[in-house]
């Protein structure tokens, strides 16, 4: 007997003995382990990328969650549509698919600058909102018309004011780092550090940290552009209430008015319950609530640099001025 032998039986004996039995830990909850103050500890580094939309598709309408075969199929469909070429070389324009917030890889980046999520999330639901049961924000009819009239504004690639665009295109907020957050294009990756009095959220996109007190501290009477945040611990779970925005979030058709909840829960080694419920009847009829998974990533969170609107805007103005100008001219010809 040799001693490469000796030493692969001597390992096997270690593992029979110290692995547990087939039932071991079987309808065990999970315990999430804890920080030296005895919170749960969700730090690391996670991401939120997943294929799943916020809002259902018309086309799933009454449809809360897919089988394993229609999954596959939307998650095919999907990544074909999201990955297609979208731009009418005849027109010189958009094709009548286009969708900004879904472009493959042409117009504004290629395919190498994406980091879409692939696949929906682990139950499969065809969206991120979980009430109402229509899986669709509860939009006022004043917000509708708000919308469109903000969405025809900023596709026709003019505005009045650097106002008119929005906080993502003025590299203030980022569209998916909210809060709250919603998985985008790219950057869905964050990082949660805890102390004994604070939880910090750092996020990829325009490398937004939030620094969130949880020693019971009232809020402030600051508005920001990421409201003020305050957090508390209900039992394992990090409970985060935020508002004073000094304006819209990242959600369509919000306002200064948004009040917001989020909800953090660590269910497993390398999963927290990301939840959150949002307020704001300027905007909304009801509240309304989404919930995604953040998963553990060793992907590393990199410095985001954002610099389109800083030449952009000047272009979007000087090209608005220059339509008013000849718009003018023209009515004055035909006088």
């Amino acid at each position: 007997m040799n001693g490469r032998f000796l030493v692969a039986a001597f390992s096997f004996l270690a593992i029979a003995v110290l692995a547990p039995g087939p039932a071991a830990g079987q309808g065990q909850a999970w315990t999430p382990p804890r920080t030296p103050e005895g919170r749960p500890d969700i730090q690391g580094t996670f991401t939120f990328s997943t294929i799943t939309p916020l809002q259902r598709p018309a086309a799933l309408e009454g449809k809360e969650t897919l089988n394993a075969e229609e999954a596959a199929a939307f998650e095919a469909s999907e990544n074909k549509r999201q990955n297609r070429d979208l731009f009418d070389p005849e027109k010189g324009a958009p094709s009548a698919g286009y969708a900004p917030r879904a472009q493959g890889g042409v117009l504004s980046y290629n395919e190498f600058w994406y980091e879409r999520g692939s696949q929906l999330t682990e139950d499969k639901r065809t969206s991120l909102i979980v009430d109402p049961p229509d899986g669709r924000i509860p939009f006022t009819e004043a917000a509708r018309q708000k919308n469109a009239e903000r969405t025809k504004k900023s596709n026709s690639g003019f505005a009045d004011s650097y106002t008119d665009r929005s906080l993502a295109d003025r590299c203030i907020m980022g569209f998916n780092s909210g809060p709250p957050m919603i998985s985008g294009a790219y950057n869905n990756n964050l990082q949660i550090l805890q102390t004994a009095e604070y939880v910090v959220v750092v996020n990829e996109m325009v490398h937004n940290a939030r620094i969130i007190p949880t020693d019971g501290r009232p809020h402030g009477k600051i508005r920001q552009f990421a409201g003020d945040s305050r957090g508390r611990w209900e039992g394992d779970t990090l409970v985060v209430e935020t508002t004073n925005f000094l304006r819209e979030t990242s959600l369509t058709g919000s306002t200064a008015d948004t009040h917001l909840v989020e909800r953090f829960t660590r269910v497993d080694p390398d999963t927290i319950t990301y939840e959150f419920t949002v307020k704001d009847p300027t905007s909304y009829t009801r509240s309304w609530s989404a919930s995604m998974p953040l998963q553990r990533t060793d992907a590393q969170v990199f410095e985001y640099a954002c610099h389109e609107g800083n030449y952009g805007l000047h272009g979007i103005m000087a090209g608005a001025r220059a339509k008013d100008k000849a718009e003018a001219e023209a009515a004055k010809k035909k006088q």
